[in-house]
């Protein structure tokens, strides 16, 4: 899954490889956390544009948002069927700008190590995401979006089952396109990314502590996972929900 991520790159970095219109002002973020505005990129009247929306999607239908369920990811391989997720995957496509992300592994009886994963050669990659727009009884409304996630790719499994699909520049507008593509037409861009696109340093637990927002967190304290020399994670129970990304909605 997808918890904590990051966006440190700078404005006009984001906005060259996106390319929309607005230019936004917003101050580098190394702990992006769930409830937090994030931002998304998403397609108006042909083009692509920035906007705000809560980590934490919330579909249009939802009553009453205190008894539902903060769906901050979405799996990639079913979020077209699903109530919750298969209106905004035929309507409501974005891209989710970041400069990297968190993943804990549990080894053993010890607390979970938490990791860095970032691109290997910098810059800014696009998580696959989808946004709605709710709308309160007295009048309220705000923007929500998820990270689609997929299956981990070899750089990943020594730590966690999943991660964030990403999507390559090249295939951008194809999947914010949803006014001419269907689910159907874009779901082979969910997949997992190349094995060498990432890579993952062990930090320290002060990013376990969302007040903690400083290059600090990045800071690795130990080696490189190595998948040569990396012991297997922990045997664990069947998980429910696929940790949290609540399949079942």
């Amino acid at each position: 899954m997808c918890g904590r991520y990051s966006l440190t790159a700078s404005p006009e970095e984001v906005k060259a490889l996106f390319g929309y219109e607005e230019t936004p002002n917003f101050p580098p973020r190394y702990n992006i956390a769930p409830t937090q505005p994030i931002a998304i990129v998403r397609n108006e009247q042909g083009a692509p544009h920035f906007a705000l929306a809560r980590w934490g999607l919330m579909p249009g239908w939802v009553k009453d948002p205190a008894s539902f369920s903060l769906l901050i990811n979405a799996r990639a391989e079913t979020a077209a069927e699903k109530p919750a997720f298969r209106g905004s995957m035929r309507h409501h496509r974005c891209l989710v700008p970041a400069t990297g992300f968190y993943e804990w592994r549990k080894m053993g009886d010890g607390p979970k190590q938490p990791y860095w994963i970032a691109p290997r050669e910098g810059g800014v990659v696009a998580f696959a995401g989808l946004w709605s727009d709710w709308s309160g009884a007295d009048g309220s409304q705000v923007d929500t979006a998820a990270i689609l996630t997929t299956a981990a790719n070899a750089t990943l499994k020594p730590i966690h089952h999943r991660m964030p699909a990403v999507i390559a520049p090249a295939d951008f507008e194809r999947w914010l396109d949803c006014a001419h593509g269907e689910p159907r037409h874009v779901q082979d861009l969910l997949t997992p990314p190349p094995d060498d696109l990432f890579h993952a340093v062990p930090v320290s637990t002060r990013v376990n502590a969302v007040r903690n927002d400083d290059p600090d967190i990045q800071q690795a304290v130990g080696e490189p996972v190595s998948l040569a020399t990396a012991p297997k994670p922990a045997r664990k129970k069947k998980p429910k929900d696929d940790d949290g990304q609540l399949d079942l909605l």
